[in-house]
């Protein structure tokens, strides 16, 4: 409601609320009009719908007929004189139904500058409230399905090692070597079935010191066996003096497989997978990470020659459900991505159609 209304200059009190009631059938809001006498002199069609009380019952009534929370506006207002604007209120009405009110009161002065009632504006702002809890919902059932999904993505992934080495394991009989790496698996099957019961979403890693050397000799042996089958040619190069990190062996695990899945899909048979490592000196500016004196930085560069990635589809990697692939999920990407900067790292792609893709992987190293 403009602010030059409510306060407009007039020679008697009744000129002054009749001025506001020209304009009050337009207002969205509900009007009520109250004279020096706190009688109630207007009560737009608004009014009677938002407080389920027809015009007749209230015209010509003191504030004791409008509901607490208005008739504590009113008498402050009265009292001293001063506007009250956009006060929240909530009462239930007479269906016992729940309104959230925005209220504003107005003081009317007559030509004499003497308070000659008061004007008073209700906004049912209940819908919106409404709406806001259902957009709330509506966010938790998409957190819910974001997180379903991405646990589903890893339970998917760690089982494709696990059916791989149970049938190595009946075609060889025992081996102890692939018995323990089938122990890890569920071992790690286990941990992500509960986090998705308990609904925690994402866990923090749990940092430790460990080498990444390990982590990628590991997660590449659990899909030794997807690549023989497609006849894949692996080239380890690790490089790294040194491969010491702050990490977490099981997240870590789940970010390399996603990426060694990717690669794998992405290639024909006989392609080439190249895993290579680097410890990056000192003086090194890397785009995304913090210049700290003295602190070295470990690079890890998965490399496939598969068919590459269209230039529209780069921006949008790590969108999660984001997939070009018929029976993908869109989440592998976007976990590996939250993995690796919750280790403080950075990770970065480059590609070209036809001729493969490299995804660069790049983590503060911990002195040894």
């Amino acid at each position: 409601m403009p602010t030059d209304v409510p306060t407009a200059k007039a020679d008697s009190p009744n000129d002054g609320l009749d001025f506001i009631s020209v304009l009050r059938d337009c207002l969205s809001g509900a009007v009520i009009g109250l004279d020096e006498q706190r009688r109630v002199t207007a009560f737009n069609p608004r009014a009677e719908l938002l407080l389920g009380m027809k015009a007749d019952k209230a015209l010509g009534q003191g504030p004791q007929a409008l509901p607490l929370p208005l008739q504590n506006v009113l008498n402050d207002t009265f009292s001293t004189g001063q506007p009250i604007t956009h006060l929240p209120l909530s009462w239930r009405s007479t269906k016992n139904v729940e309104l959230v009110i925005l209220a504003s009161a107005t003081p009317v002065h007559g030509a004499n500058g003497k308070m000659t009632g008061c004007m008073l504006v209700l906004n049912d702002v209940s819908p919106i409230r409404k709406w806001e809890t259902n957009m709330r919902r509506l966010d938790r059932l998409h957190s819910v399905g974001t997180l379903s999904a991405s646990m589903a993505h890893e339970v998917k992934n760690a089982f494709v090692a696990v059916r791989t080495f149970v049938d190595l394991l009946l075609e060889k009989n025992k081996d102890v070597e692939l018995a323990e790496l089938v122990r890890l698996e569920m071992n790690r099957i286990d941990s992500i079935v509960s986090q998705m019961l308990k609904f925690s979403g994402p866990p923090k890693p749990k940092l430790a010191s460990l080498h990444l050397h390990f982590v990628l000799n590991k997660s590449l042996l659990l899909i030794q066996h997807l690549l023989d089958d497609k006849k894949i040619h692996l080239t380890r190069s690790f490089s790294a003096t040194s491969d010491l990190i702050d990490g977490d062996q099981d997240q870590l695990e789940q970010a390399f497989l996603n990426l060694f899945f990717n690669a794998m899909d992405a290639m024909e048979p006989n392609g080439r997978l190249t895993v290579s490592t680097l410890l990056l000196p000192p003086e090194s500016r890397i785009e995304g990470l913090p210049a700290v004196p003295g602190r070295r930085y470990l690079s890890v560069v998965v490399r496939d020659s598969g068919i590459g990635i269209p230039a529209e589809n780069m921006e949008r990697l790590y969108e999660p459900f984001f997939t070009t692939k018929p029976e993908g999920t869109g989440l592998g990407l976007a976990i590996t991505r939250r993995i690796i900067q919750e280790h403080q790292g950075i990770i970065s792609v480059q590609s070209e159609l036809s001729k493969g893709t490299a995804f660069s992987v790049i983590f503060p190293a911990r002195e040894s």
